[in-house]
């Protein structure tokens, strides 16, 4: 097989401007070809966002000519294949229609032999505004339904399949862009097209057959060659249009979550009529295991027979422009994700079904996906229509993934059980709507189940259990759950220790971007947090009023919009963190916790982790140390102060360490050795105090233990006083040496979240922890960016931020 490919230079036109005639490449959006050509300000930058909003309301043409020879035209077929296709579109060859779409997460693979001819021929996509169809349905149906109105900024975007947060979210900026995101090309098939290649693992005491089975054009006798694990068979086309075959593997190597174990890879090649198809395959055996305790019920992947505690974050689509997209990118973030120890990535159901490269990268890196279906936070019809829409986009996109063997669960939507209960329509009627939810629901359980039946579908995040619809936020005892009590609802931090989740699969805060990253976006006139482009990239109504008000809570107020930036990051790591220590410290009751989220798709105040420009924020270097295989959470009860030793991982591991009772002047009150081995999968507590003997010094004194694992050194510190503002905290001086990329810090107070940064890409070794006095700490810097390193590192801490 040939393959003519048409990404590349294309012409970008809109018959609502016809002055407008510009380049535009394929794969990439509209906005960013407007932008390369000098007709719109970068939308990310200052208030530029309400200035580009125009283009939303445009219908946008794209066009290209490109040739095919005598030889592609005594081709069997022509097949365009055409996917990620944004979003009402029609598709023309030589201005005849081939397709009609008018879903983004279909994909597309249409003969378009008829229409072709030797030499030059012309292909143009016609992509219609979305804000008047969406209207346009919503006048249509039988009863309303209710769209995101805190989130999106165009209304009724729920009734379109697209992105719902290219409509704006309460992290994302409102680009309703329209483009193909994927590659376009033309396979010229000689005589029989080759379809689809799936696996399934059957296995045995020891070993494992992997079915393979073939789609192929309903030709009989056309040879088939399937390379697997060394192997290799041969076999005859048949004309149903299906073949299959089994390959038996002894003592197979296993796939494990990241921390458990390697992630070998074995590539399945099949072959027909010069055309291959290749995939790398994780052998692996996955249960969800939620069986009834004396608690409730659990919630906890098994992998190979091995309980698993997901570790991780949720992730929202890399970028608002898809034109940034790149496999660069993915693979930045996602081993980001790995270097902080996590294992489990959730694919939110507001953003994207995402690409190849995703997944691929998470199978090398083994973190587990918790797959969402493309449904957030509004409700959906489920008429006839809609329903044979989605249809499609399920089947199509399980065929598509369900060989990667980091996806580990099927979930139907994001928060679509309980948003029946935010809208005015459907509180008002809730049986109606309920009803609404279970058709739809249940039909894309039935088509997961008739296209994957080895995986669990889970109705909904969060969800008490199968088919229950059930209060989920507030519900600890059994199913996933998202808890938002000390966000929204102004809880204190200590309101992560009333609950014992099973898996907690949404919590998370706020904080602002870096100075570093808030001078790439905001002039300096509007260094302020209250300025006119600061508060335009805050798209959480109270966002900054909630930072704000927890800083008078916890901490004196910093004297500085560069220390506010700081401190906001420090109080979202102790946020996150106060949760995930006491849900490690409780394990095995609970087995996963997902914070919200891992990234931003532009520069933005969020719950991110990670900066938009791939900046790792204080959270995600604490989130190195909480999420650790082996870590010592303190844990506080009525008497006493605990370290418990907790080890996920399958091996028995031995700690050394020490844990010290300091005043803030860095006098020792305290000390004690650890040694102690820690069976696998364990949690024992290893160290206890009574509370009495430090109560008297809670306001000028902190814990902190140190131990090695494994030659891993990790650290965790923990206060006395309820808030920090209390504590009688002493000015640090630090003295910073820099050579190269190693940076040697000390101090002669006790330093408290001492945080790195500097103006260009990169990161550190370690940040944001806590520097004792007169001990020298090394820190390296990771990247290649050593003279920006120089000439604008910066060195923060606690005691100096007021």
């Amino acid at each position: 097989m040939s393959q003519v490919s048409l990404n590349g230079d294309w012409t970008l036109t809109s018959p609502t401007h016809p002055t407008i005639c510009i380049p535009m490449v394929i794969p990439g959006d509209n906005y960013q070809a407007l932008y390369r050509a000098n007709l719109i300000p970068h939308p990310y930058q200052d208030t530029n966002e309400q200035d580009v909003q125009w283009v939303n309301q445009c219908d946008w043409h794209l066009s290209r000519t490109f040739s095919l020879s005598q030889s592609n035209l005594n081709a069997s077929s022509l097949l365009l294949n055409l996917s990620r296709l944004d979003t009402l579109a029609d598709v023309f060859i030589n201005d005849e229609l081939v397709l009609r779409s008018s879903n983004m997460f279909h994909l597309h693979r249409i003969d378009i032999t008829p229409f072709a001819v030797i030499g030059e021929n012309r292909i143009s996509v016609h992509l219609h505004r979305v804000d008047e169809e969406a209207k346009r349905r919503a006048e249509t149906l039988p009863m309303p339904i209710p769209w995101a109105v805190g989130n999106n900024q165009i209304p009724h975007m729920n009734l379109i399949r697209k992105t719902q947060c290219h409509s704006g979210w309460d992290w994302g900026i409102c680009l309703l862009v329209s483009g193909v995101y994927d590659p376009i090309t033309i396979d010229v098939i000689n005589s029989i097209a080759l379809h689809s290649v799936h696996t399934e693992q059957i296995w045995h005491q020891g070993s494992v057959d992997v079915l393979v089975s073939i789609r192929h054009e309903p030709i009989a006798e056309q040879q088939l060659t399937i390379i697997f694990a060394e192997q290799t068979q041969t076999l005859l086309s048949n004309s149903s249009g299906e073949s299959s075959t089994i390959f038996h593997i002894e003592d197979p190597k296993l796939w494990w979550p990241a921390g458990y174990g390697e992630q070998p890879l074995y590539t399945l090649n099949v072959e027909l009529d010069n055309q291959s198809i290749s995939k790398r395959i994780g052998l692996r055996q996955l249960e969800l295991n939620n069986k009834s305790d004396h608690i409730g019920s659990a919630m906890e992947f098994v992998i190979n027979g091995f309980p698993i505690s997901s570790k991780g974050a949720n992730w929202i689509p890399t970028d608002a422009m898809p034109s940034l997209e790149s496999e660069a990118r993915y693979r930045e973030l996602l081993s980001s994700a790995k270097d902080a120890n996590m294992n489990m990535i959730r694919v939110w159901g507001g953003g994207q079904y995402e690409s190849d490269m995703f997944y691929n990268i998470c199978d090398e890196l083994g973190l587990m996906i918790w797959q969402d279906m493309m449904f957030a936070c509004s409700l959906y019809p489920s008429t006839e229509t809609f329903m044979n829409d989605v249809e499609p986009e399920i089947r199509q996109q399980i065929q598509r993934l369900k060989d990667h063997p980091s996806i580990v669960l099927w979930c139907g939507d994001n928060e679509v059980i309980g948003a029946i209960g935010w809208y005015a329509e459907s509180k008002n009627n809730k049986t109606t709507y309920t009803v609404n939810y279970d058709r739809l629901n249940r039909k894309i359980a039935q088509w997961i189940a008739e296209e994957d039946p080895s995986r669990r579908f889970w109705s909904s995040s969060p969800c008490n259990g199968d088919m229950d619809f059930g209060d989920a936020w507030h519900n600890d005892n059994r199913g996933d759950m998202h808890f938002w009590d000390v966000w929204h609802s102004g809880k204190s931090f200590n309101a992560y220790l009333d609950i014992k989740p099973r898996f907690c699969s949404e919590f998370g805060f706020q904080s602002w971007p870096s100075f570093a990253e808030v001078k790439r976006f905001v002039p300096e006139q509007d260094w302020n947090v209250t300025s006119p482009t600061f508060e335009s990239h805050q798209k959480n109504g109270r966002g900054n009023s909630i930072i704000t008000e927890m800083f008078t809570r916890y901490f004196r107020f910093p004297s500085n919009f560069e220390n506010m930036l700081y401190l906001s990051q420090v109080q979202q790591s102790i946020a996150i963190k106060t949760g995930c220590e006491y849900w490690r410290a409780i394990s095995p009751i609970c087995r996963g916790m997902l914070y919200w989220q891992l990234n931003d798709n532009w520069p933005v105040s969020s719950w991110s982790s990670i900066e938009y420009s791939g900046r790792w924020k204080q959270l995600h270097y604490h989130a190195k140390r909480f999420f650790a295989p082996t870590y010592l959470p303190f844990e506080e009860t009525e008497t006493e102060l605990r370290i418990h030793a907790v080890n996920d991982s399958r091996d028995e591991n031995h700690l050394d360490g020490t844990v010290y009772w300091m005043n803030l002047n860095g006098e020792i009150l305290g000390q004690w050795s650890i040694n102690y081995t820690i069976e696998a999968d364990g949690n024992d507590v290893i160290w206890s105090l009574c509370k009495e003997k430090f109560q008297l010094n809670a306001n000028n004194s902190f814990f902190f233990v140190e131990t090695r694992v494994n030659g891993i050194q990790n650290e965790n510190t923990w206060f006395a006083a309820p808030t920090f503002k209390q504590l009688r905290i002493q000015k640090a001086k630090i003295e910073v040496t820099l050579n190269g990329s190693e940076i040697t810090l000390c101090s002669d107070k006790p330093a408290f979240f001492t945080h790195l940064e500097h103006d260009g890409n990169g990161r550190f070794t370690d940040s944001s922890f806590t520097l004792l006095p007169n001990t020298p700490r090394i820190i390296h810097y990771i990247g290649d960016d050593i003279e920006t390193l120089k000439q604008t590192l910066r060195v923060y801490d606690l005691s100096n931020s007021y």
